[in-house]
């Protein structure tokens, strides 16, 4: 790939640690492994993964930037969505965010949930990498007053009791590790990695009953069969993920933003390929099995299997629309009145640049999806902006 930028010595020391710890697990499973399994490695081997190592991630000098990371808008304005979820619930609410970032998204949302009377009792961040569990942890602690501080909380797990409250993903799912299938002569085969002449490759194996079973539902689903060659990612294990996570949840909502297609956009035939796709710093290319541990790799939602995935789980659907929409939704006109009162020039610039970004369609507004979910409580007016639910 001569036109990514070459990583560092310590950075291609670093992947080749990941890469013999790979090389060795096939040797171990007969000669290749899943797909999933290698992407699963590449992002979240202990110490070494993408995610779970300590390499640099958002901004402008990682590999990606996220709409939290961009400023305060987005926080706020999700912030104001679950706001009558906590009101509802009353004391002992919990918000449970999947990966933190930076922090970013925390701090801005513990301080407008304050604002609107709404704080949850305890606010937790499970997050697989210690690094940025430390990261988070300095700037909440520089950022928040004592009090809000106190109600942060790190874990290792989703929680394992009855609870009340808010889940929240950003940017998550598109980051499970994704079976890929293809078919060939009718069958169904998934990808494997295997190594050939001293190289990582990709060769396919008969799929198993789980994924065969999945990909023939989304035939059923579709109402016709895949193409000769056709190859794509489902993930039939979204349902159970999602149980896991939620885990007791008694009442609560859950919030999930990510990139993504509904399912007859998602396996359209001329999208014979998938959505896999891999990041370095700011580089979306094609090449998965290139420098393990120094780029993240991820896949499109397939936004139908979430919906299917979160009724299965015991929720009412909530809503689906764009990202741009859920903002308009959920206080960024507000936004937008502050903003024009503004007395710096430079910072009044910012703010409209931020809610560009957040908005167009050009950029992450119509890119980005949102959905969510409801137990025993109601998000109020979070989608009556430009639902898209009739197209799931």
């Amino acid at each position: 790939m001569s036109s990514l930028p070459p990583p560092d010595a310590d950075a291609l020391a670093h992947s080749a640690r990941l890469d013999t710890l790979i090389r060795t697990q096939i040797a171990g499973n007969g000669g290749a492994i899943p797909f999933s399994r290698f992407m699963e490695l590449a992002l979240y081997a202990p110490g070494l993964g993408y995610y779970s190592a300590g390499a640099s991630k958002f901004g402008e000098s990682g590999d990606f930037v996220t709409a939290p990371e961009i400023g305060p808008i987005f926080a706020a304005c999700v912030a104001e969505s679950v706001a009558p979820v906590f009101h509802q619930i009353g004391a002992g609410g919990r918000f449970l965010e999947l990966g933190g970032g930076t922090g970013a998204f925390a701090e801005v949302a513990l301080k407008r949930l304050m604002e609107l009377d709404a704080l949850p009792d305890r606010y937790a961040i499970l997050e697989p990498s210690a690094e940025l569990r430390e990261r988070q942890r300095e700037r909440l602690q520089q950022r928040l007053t004592p009090p809000l501080f106190e109600l942060v909380e790190w874990l290792d797990a989703p929680f394992n009791d009855d609870w009340d409250g808010v889940l929240f993903a950003n940017e998550v799912i598109d980051a499970l590790p994704t079976p890929r299938f293809a078919m060939e002569a009718g069958e169904v085969y998934e990808e494997h990695v295997a190594i050939e002449e001293g190289a990582l490759i990709r060769v396919l194996r008969p799929a198993d009953a789980f994924l065969g079973n999945a990909v023939r539902h989304l035939e059923r689903n579709l109402g016709r069969e895949f193409e000769q060659g056709f190859r794509s990612e489902t993930l039939p294990q979204l349902p159970y993920w999602v149980q896991a996570v939620s885990g007791g949840m008694r009442s609560g909502a859950m919030l999930f933003v990510d990139y993504g297609y509904v399912r007859s956009e998602y396996y359209l035939p001329e999208r014979n390929d998938g959505t896999l796709r891999a990041f370095y710093r700011h580089r979306m290319h094609n090449e998965p099995l290139l420098w393990p541990g120094l780029q993240d790799l991820t896949a499109s939602v397939d936004f139908t299997a979430l919906a299917e995935a979160g009724v299965s789980a015991g929720f009412d659907f909530a809503g689906y629309c764009s990202q741009a929409s859920f903002l308009l939704g959920n206080g960024l006109a507000g936004v937008l009145e502050r903003i024009e009162r503004i007395a710096d020039e430079g910072e009044r610039l910012r703010r409209t640049q931020e809610v560009k970004r957040l908005t167009l369609p050009s950029e992450m507004g119509e890119r980005f999806q949102v959905m969510g979910f409801e137990k025993g409580v109601e998000f109020g007016a979070a989608f009556l902006a430009g639902d898209l639910s009739f197209r799931l």
